[in-house]
């Protein structure tokens, strides 16, 4: 079990891969698990590993909070897909260049040189997020919304789903489908932010209107 070596372009693709579909090392909050690994990465990763730099600047924004982050650390190969080995090595008592924390020490005093790198590291990585658009994941969504009976209006009841709006929620094409006896259903795409919209508030909101819906279900779900 383990990423491998983070410092490397091998075992920071294995984390991109391993956050396609989470937004945590571990469980659906920041943990010690995040800051475990977040420190074991030397810079920010690159923008192609759009997974991992998404959470990589997520987890940095925790940085006045990491202690207080729920969980224990672990050791780095306690974390990661089952299917990689560990090749992070045992932890060593000396320190070099590549091993610098960046969100620094309280505990331990840091040397001149040490200082100079984090700093500098730092400032790289503050020019790079200027220049580049923050990664936004998103996901397309294909809804099913059924009404009680072959006398809705599913003019009406599409009109109220469309009138559900949030930041993070666009609403595309629909059409109608039969399900027999005379019943037709609304199908209905979206897109959404995930971490502005997720598919419980959108049945939620869509089932409130119990005049014209029975129920919701998502048909597809795809990130984009």
């Amino acid at each position: 079990m383990g990423f491998g070596d983070l410092k490397s372009a091998s075992g920071l693709r294995v984390l991109n891969d391993f956050l396609a579909d989470r937004s945590y090392i571990e469980g659906y909050v920041p943990s010690q698990a995040d800051i475990a690994v977040f420190e074991a990465i030397a810079s920010p990763p690159p923008a192609d590993l759009f997974h991992a730099l998404r959470w990589y600047n997520h987890i940095k924004s925790y940085e006045k909070q990491k202690a207080s982050l729920p969980g224990v650390k672990k050791a780095l190969g306690k974390y990661g897909p089952a299917d990689v080995e560990d090749t992070t090595g045992a932890a060593t008592d000396s320190k070099d260049d590549d091993d610098i924390d960046l969100f620094g020490s309280d505990d331990e005093e840091e040397s001149e040189e040490a200082k100079k790198l984090r700093e500098e590291r730092l400032a790289q990585y503050e020019s790079k997020k200027s220049k580049k658009p923050a990664v936004v994941a998103k996901s397309s969504i294909l809804l099913d919304v059924k009404p009680w009976d072959d006398e809705t209006d599913m003019a009406k009841l599409e009109e109220c789903v469309r009138s559900i709006q949030a930041d993070g929620l666009v609403w595309g094409s629909s059409k109608l489908v039969p399900v027999g006896y005379g019943i037709k259903k609304l199908q209905i795409q979206c897109v959404v932010e995930d971490d502005k919209v997720g598919t419980d508030m959108l049945e939620e909101r869509i089932t409130a209107f119990e005049d014209y819906v029975q129920s919701m279900d998502v048909a597809a779900f795809n990130k984009i």
